[in-house]
């Protein structure tokens, strides 16, 4: 342990431990050059020797020092370092707690919580996968929320770049067993799906409040996630929309092939979810056999006897050999599979360059023709291109679209060379089609998610949306994300890139009544901590519940101001 005021390369100050693990320690610091609080993760003392623990120390590092790695949903990190020998890494401070306290606090989460945390999940890894990296080890322990709700994956301890190699000789697969894909509990190399895989079991885990696969060892859970098929969401709450269940299936299918292609796939159907025209949609059925991939025919697992709580169980897989090493079949009949189309590419591209070589001496040979472009505004795309061709002129395969208010969408609007013009005969030509008026008509957002509103505007119709504060009454019915009127109203034509503003609740403006609504002092520090209040607290004698409030110094309704002092006294119970 590092004591409070220490120094840390000469720049960052000790102000206390966040935590302890099993291969680092975790400080919170000022960073005395910047004056800004930094969590530091050091490498814990009696490793600092051992050379696979500061690789996997410098692959954290490696991975989030990256430039092209910075995105609001992944911790950022600022510095590294040494210090007597002992390793560290200087990360961003996040204020919040883990996705992992937020599940065992609530037991699960609403749909609209859940979507909205998938949401920004999706987006940092697509992020990390744009920039070749694999997490390898999501799970809610590594999932850090702010206070203002904004999501943060941390712990890129295990995580590999796409084209490097396994961390060890052996080809080790690291990762925690409850969201653990079967291709590498059997084995197999992780993928960018692998990570889906991860994303698909936390989804269910927070809307169901329970692991799909649970067991007494590793070996046990582990075979599970390969050979057992996954239990309905529906079987915990029958109003799930099958929207929601299809992501999940989809994320979590046995067989990579089923799964989504990408995190950006997934993150898209994410969108739209919980929009009424989705969610009953019929049930995900696979293309390929879910329990038909190839697997290692040997598992060995660290330690496969001890029970598995949610931290750190890891597998350790290894690639077998079999007695007479005969060649896998499988593998031939891919190979055979690969040479039979490479024929088939080689074949296709004779021709066309036969295709290519016959159209550029039809070209030579009636280059001196000139033809005027006929008119043929106002055609639909189909006879547009006959025209053409009946008089002589090509027509590019790039058809393009272009705003019109005047002619009719899916016909003509102009050409280039333009109408009129003279060109030489066999000219390729580019049409352009009306895509008709580019507007849309404004939808109802009331009551609907801000965060799930805003993600479909920007990314659909590429607006700019305001979020604005209307004062309440009462929070009986509503959360801190649900719009409450919006500007300009349902059935308005907007266009493309417009704004549009939404109003949410004025939760906290004023103080609430601590008493009346019944606050616990645990409940009273957070609303402290997030307004940036001096907070007394006493413990009295009293009747009532253990921690209630039972007085405060600062009137209901009396607008909260930053640095003030607010005093509650609260029961020592019954």
């Amino acid at each position: 342990m590092i004591s409070k005021g220490t120094i840390i390369g000469d720049r960052y100050e000790i102000i206390k431990s966040l935590g302890e693990g099993g291969m680092a320690n975790v400080y919170l610091a000022n960073d005395i050059l910047l004056n800004r609080e930094v969590a530091i993760k050091m490498l814990r003392g009696e490793l600092s020797n051992e050379d696979k623990f500061i690789k996997r120390f410098q692959r954290e590092a490696l991975a989030l020092s990256s430039s092209s790695i910075s995105h609001p949903n992944i911790v950022q990190m600022y510095d590294l370092g040494e210090e007597n020998n002992n390793h560290y890494i200087v990360m961003e401070y996040v204020r919040g707690n883990t996705l992992k306290h937020l599940l065992n606090k609530r037991g699960h989460l609403t749909l609209t919580e859940a979507v909205d945390i998938m949401l920004q999940l999706t987006e940092g890894i697509s992020h990390a996968h744009k920039s070749y990296i694999i997490h390898r080890d999501l799970k809610p322990q590594n999932i850090m929320i702010e206070d203002n709700g904004l999501v943060k994956i941390a712990d890129f301890g295990i995580a590999i770049a796409l084209n490097a190699a396994q961390l060890t000789q052996t080809n080790s697969v690291m990762g925690s067993v409850h969201y653990l894909p079967p291709e590498q509990a059997s084995g197999h190399k992780a993928t960018i799906k692998s990570d889906i895989y991860s994303l698909g079991i936390m989804f269910y885990e927070l809307i169901t409040g329970v692991l799909p696969f649970r067991g007494e060892n590793a070996v046990e859970i582990a075979l599970k996630h390969m050979k057992t098929p996954i239990e309905s969401v529906k079987k915990y709450n029958e109003n799930i929309p099958q929207s929601i269940e299809n992501i999940i299936l989809k994320a979590t299918a046995k067989n990579p092939k089923n799964r989504y292609n990408d995190v950006n796939e997934m993150h898209q159907d994410l969108i739209y979810c919980l929009n009424d025209d989705i969610k009953n949609q019929a049930k995900v059925v696979f293309k390929y056999p879910e329990f038909n991939f190839e697997e290692a025919p040997r598992m060995i697992i660290a330690n496969p006897d001890k029970k598995v709580s949610n931290t750190e169980e890891r597998l350790i897989n290894k690639s077998y050999i079999s007695e007479d090493n005969s060649v896998n079949q499988e593998e031939i009949k891919e190979e055979k599979k690969e040479k039979n189309l490479l024929k088939v590419l080689a074949l296709i591209l004779i021709l066309i360059f036969i295709t290519l070589v016959t159209v550029f001496l039809f070209t030579k040979l009636t280059a001196n023709k000139n033809i005027k472009i006929p008119n043929i505004s106002n055609l639909s795309r189909e006879d547009a291109e006959s025209v053409l061709k009946e008089s002589g002129i090509s027509v590019s395969t790039e058809i393009k679209e272009v705003e019109s208010d005047t002619i009719e969408k899916g016909k003509v609007v102009k050409t280039e060379p333009s109408i009129g013009s003279t060109v030489k005969q066999g000219r390729t030509i580019t049409i352009y089609i009306s895509s008709g008026e580019n507007k849309f008509i404004v939808e109802n957002y009331k009551n609907l998610n801000f965060l799930t509103v805003k993600t479909k505007l920007e990314e659909v119709y590429k607006m700019k949306v305001i979020e604005k504060k209307k004062e309440v009454e009462s929070l009986d019915s509503i959360d801190q994300y649900t719009i409450l009127d919006q500007e300009p109203k349902e059935g308005s034509k907007l266009s493309i890139g417009d704004t549009i503003t939404l109003y949410t609740p004025d939760i906290y403006d004023k103080y609430p009544d601590f008493v009346k609504d019944k606050w616990t002092i645990e409940r009273v520090r957070d609303f402290a901590r997030k307004y940036n209040i001096n907070l007394q607290e006493s413990a009295v004698d009293s009747e009532k519940d253990k921690d209630s409030i039972i007085r405060q110094n600062r009137e209901a309704g009396t607008k909260i101001e930053a640095n003030a002092t607010l005093s509650v006294s609260y029961s020592k119970g019954k």
